[in-house]
C-alpha cells in the first residue's frame, strides 16, 4: 500500500515524494485512516518503527483545515516522557507541517530551560508538544488554555507511566474537554497502559503491530565473560579492535556513564555521558554530534534510553545489565530499527550472571557467550 491511499491531502503526499517515504510502515497503514476518521486510537508498535509519523500525518491533514485568530488556546496536545522525545517528535511536525493547507504553528515544552520564553511563545499555537510537569507549570501560569483542544496524543504511554507522571496526567485530563479524540501510542502493553486505555480511550481502534519476538531478529546479540575490573579495558578492546563506529553505550547510573566517558577518552576514543544530571543543551549537544558522527561512543542510562532515536544505530553495548528484561529490549531496540541490522553486546560479570540467565529465561531466547577476559591485562 501507498500512502495516497491513506487519506492525506496533497500537499501532505508531495511532501511524503519530496522526502523519499515511499511507503507507510504497518503502524502507519493502520492508523492514519483511522486517526483520520476521528477514531480513538491504542497503538503498540516497537520503536523505530514510525509511531511518531503515524500520528503526526493526519494530525496535520486535518489541522491544516483549521483557521482562526491567534490565542493561546490550543488545539492538539501530545504529552511525552523527556525532553529529548520533545524535540524529536516537534522536528518530525517540522519536517511535514509544510503540508498544511494554512499555517500550522508548533512548539514543545519540557523543564531544564527558563519557562518565561516558552510562556511567550504559546501565542497562535495549534499543536503543543509537552512533558506534563512543565505543562502544569504553564497552565498553572494562565500561559495555555486547553477549551479548544481536540486531540489529545500520549506518546511513549508506558514510559509516561513507569516513570511517575500517572498524577500530573490525571489532573491535565481534567484540564480537558471531555469531547476530543484521544491517540495513545506505547511500545509494549502492559498492565497500566491497560488501565489508562481503559479510562482514557473511547471504544478505540487497537492497532499492534509489535511481534512476538518484539521484531528482536534483525538484531544480532552476543555477550562476553568478562570480570568486573576488566570491563574498561575490554570496552575499549572491542571498539579498538573491532573498529566499532557510532556505539551506544549503556550503563546502570550516572556515576558510571560519566566514568566510562573519561575513560574512553582519556584512551582516544570521542566519547560523551548523557544522562538526567546534564544540562537539557548539554544533552542535546551529545545527541546531535552522536547523529552527526562527530562522536564515536555515546554512554547513556536507561532513564534516557526511550529519547535517542537514531536511524541506521549499529551498536548497543550493555555495560551493565539493566533492571529488567523491558529495559533489556527497549536498550537493544535503540539498534536494529525498522528494516536495519544492528549488533547489541552484553558484557557480563560473574555477579550479573545470575540476572542475566533470569532476562534470557523471561525473554525465552538464549543469548550466544564468548570468554573475553583474555583479550585483555
Amino acid at each position: 500500500m501507498s500512502f495516497d491511499n491513506l487519506g492525506l491531502n496533497k500537499f501532505l503526499l508531495d511532501i511524503l515524494e519530496k522526502e523519499n517515504f515511499k511507503e507507510p510502515y504497518p503502524i502507519q497503514e493502520k492508523a492514519i485512516p483511522e486517526i483520520i476518521r476521528g477514531k480513538d486510537v491504542l497503538g503498540i508498535a516497537q520503536t523505530g518503527s514510525g509511531k511518531t509519523a503515524s500520528y503526526v500525518l493526519p494530525i496535520i491533514s486535518s489541522t491544516a483545515i483549521i483557521k482562526g485568530p491567534k490565542t493561546r488556546k490550543i488545539d492538539v496536545l501530545v504529552l511525552v516522557p523527556t525532553r529529548e522525545l520533545a524535540q524529536q517528535v516537534k522536528e518530525v511536525f517540522t519536517v511535514f507541517e509544510k503540508g498544511s493547507l494554512s499555517p500550522i504553528k508548533t512548539i514543545a515544552v519540557y523543564g531544564g530551560v527558563s519557562i518565561n520564553p516558552q510562556m511567550k511563545s504559546l501565542y497562535g499555537v495549534s499543536i503543543l508538544i509537552a512533558t506534563p510537569g512543565r505543562l502544569l507549570d504553564l497552565a498553572d501560569s494562565n500561559a495555555v488554555h486547553f477549551n479548544n483542544v481536540r486531540t489529545l496524543v500520549l506518546d511513549e504511554a508506558d514510559k509516561l507511566l513507569n516513570l511517575g507522571f500517572k498524577d500530573e496526567m490525571n489532573r491535565i485530563f481534567s484540564l480537558l474537554p471531555a469531547k476530543r479524540q484521544n491517540l495513545l501510542f506505547s511500545a509494549t502493553l502492559n498492565e497500566k497502559v491497560v488501565e489508562i486505555n481503559q479510562v482514557l480511550l473511547k471504544n478505540p481502534s487497537v492497532v499492534n503491530t509489535t511481534t512476538k519476538e518484539d521484531n528482536l531478529d534483525k538484531i544480532t546479540q552476543l555477550s562476553y565473560s568478562i570480570s568486573k575490573e576488566k570491563k574498561g579495558p575490554f570496552l575499549r578492546y572491542l571498539i579498538k579492535n573491532g573498529n566499532l563506529k557510532q556505539v551506544l553505550v549503556f550503563t546502570a547510573s550516572t556515576y558510571q556513564a560519566d566514568n566510562v566517558a573519561n575513560k574512553l577518552r582519556k584512551n582516544g576514543i570521542v566519547a560523551r555521558a548523557i544522562h538526567g544530571k546534564n544540562s537539557q543543551q548539554s544533552r542535546k549537544n551529545a545527541l546531535q554530534d552522536f547523529k552527526d558522527g562527530r562522536l564515536r561512543v555515546l554512554v547513556a542510562t536507561d532513564l534516557l534510553a526511550r529519547g535517542i532515536d537514531i536511524e541506521d544505530l549499529p551498536y548497543v553495548i550493555n555495560y551493565e545489565l539493566p533492571r529488567s528484561p523491558k529495559d533489556y529490549i527497549h536498550r537493544i531496540g535503540r539498534t536494529g530499527r525498522a528494516e536495519s541490522k544492528g549488533d547489541a553486546i552484553t558484557l557480563v560479570s560473574p555477579e550479573d550472571e545470575h540476572h542475566f540467565k533470569i532476562i534470557q529465561k523471561k525473554m525465552k531466547i538464549s543469548v550466544e557467550r564468548l570468554d573475553g577476559n583474555d583479550k585483555v591485562k
